[in-house]
């Protein structure tokens, strides 16, 4: 067996970018990458079609794992599991053998490798996995809820899961402090639990740049067009702000299950001349959108089924870029916002008052500047990427100090053949 230097973190991971550029959302990646430099990273995830192979990418052990045949395998992208189980209910079938597939490879990972800690991304499923692995390895793990298995996933059983991943964890995170409130509404008993939300390349990626000017009636949306991202009430917004600045133009960046009723929406609404939807966009290709909106508008709602965003990183991304917001108010977004937030917050679901602080933004874009700079200049510090992997190098480093190590390196004997 190969010893190396630094500890090895196995990361879990449901959303994960299937190749270099991936329109998917990279942040566990991103993550990944900035602590290769400090642990060996592997990190497990599922296969999907048109994924790149296994292997490395940035410095991190890219392991993909196959849970149904290769075509089928499409639980997870274009709208995230949650949402496709809704929409498709035939891909309950999936379920089981994702579970398991990813199980599995990760038993064969710690098997092969001296593996120091887990890093579980999301309470359900990966954190139930790392529960697992903790049980028969003794394999200490570090959680990560970003939002949607906190306050998404509920009912007497799954809180009941989850309360079990969160007591036998080393520690758990959050990415936003009412995270941290559900956590404990919910009665999750982690060792500790700390705020750290994902991160934003605020030092050479999302930069502003000042030798772009912003046009004067550019709208921006970018995320998965799923319930949650609220973008149905900003398209009945849009009449109203068409009314009153007719030039107004909505570029919807992303791609998901809510496209085509989105599509039909803004042709029943006669705004369809005025939208403009790109699709897929690559993340080398999202800071040209921010720097060229006059205001990003992210809506987010709480949706039916109670899922939430937990701290947005396309917000980060818009901010770190200058970019004037505006955000519909849920729990969480003070993390971000601050003192702003009354400034650039509406109600959620409220198309009136969505409309109305749309057409003051871009009524008055000296002010959305000014205010934009000093959100950006208040959020450096807790949102920068360099920050944010110091502190999840800290917790996992933590994890691996306070493990008793000696029972898991002894729990599979084929580690030292």
């Amino acid at each position: 067996m190969t010893e190396y230097p630094r500890p090895t973190v196995l990361v879990l991971a449901s959303t994960y970018p299937r190749w270099r550029d991936d329109p998917e959302p990279g942040f566990v990646h991103e993550l990944c990458r900035r602590l290769a430099g400090r642990f060996r990273v592997i990190a497990l995830v599922p296969d999907a079609p048109g994924a790149d192979a296994s292997g490395e990418l940035d410095g991190v052990d890219v392991v993909r794992y196959h849970y149904a045949p290769r075509r089928l395998e499409t639980l997870v992208n274009h709208g995230g599991i949650a949402t496709n189980l809704r929409r498709s209910r035939w891909k309950w079938l999936l379920v089981p053998g994702f579970l398991i597939g990813q199980y599995v490879a990760a038993r064969r990972l710690v098997r092969r490798h001296r593996v120091d800690v887990i890093h579980a991304h999301w309470l359900l499923p990966q954190g139930l996995i790392a529960h697992r692995l903790n049980c028969v390895a003794g394999i200490p793990y570090l959680v990560t809820s970003h939002g949607g298995d906190l306050f998404g996933l509920r009912g007497r059983a799954l809180n009941t899961l989850k309360r079990r991943v969160a007591a036998s964890s080393s520690a758990m995170t959050v990415v936003s402090s009412a995270m941290c409130e559900e956590a404990v509404r919910v009665g999750l008993p982690p060792p500790r639990t700390t705020v750290l939300p994902m991160g934003v390349d605020m030092r050479e990626r999302f930069i502003p740049d000042p030798t772009i000017q912003r046009g004067s009636d550019e709208l921006l949306f970018v995320g998965r067009l799923v319930p949650k991202k609220g973008l149905v009430h900003l398209l009945d917004a849009m009449p109203a702000v068409l009314a009153q600045r007719p030039a107004t133009f909505l570029t919807i960046a992303g791609f998901g299950p809510e496209e085509d009723a989105l599509k039909a929406q803004a042709s029943r609404l006669g705004i369809a001349a005025r939208v403009r939807f790109l699709g897929a966009i690559a993340q080398s290709a999202l800071p040209a959108l921010y720097r060229s909106a006059s205001l990003f508008v992210a809506p987010f709602i709480r949706d039916d089924s109670g899922n939430q965003e937990g701290l947005p990183v396309v917000l980060m991304e818009a901010i770190g870029c200058g970019c004037p917001v505006l955000v519909g108010d849920v729990a969480g977004i003070e993390d971000l916002l601050g003192e702003t937030r009354a400034d650039v917050c509406v109600r959620p679901g409220d198309s009136h008052a969505l409309a109305t602080s749309i057409v003051a933004s871009l009524g008055n874009p000296e002010q959305a500047r000014l205010r934009a700079a000093a959100i950006r200049k208040a959020a450096a510090e807790r949102i920068d990427w360099q920050n944010i992997a110091d502190g999840y190098a800290r917790q996992l480093q933590q994890c691996v100090d306070g493990a008793g190590t000696t029972a898991r390196r002894t729990a599979y004997p084929s580690e030292r053949e």
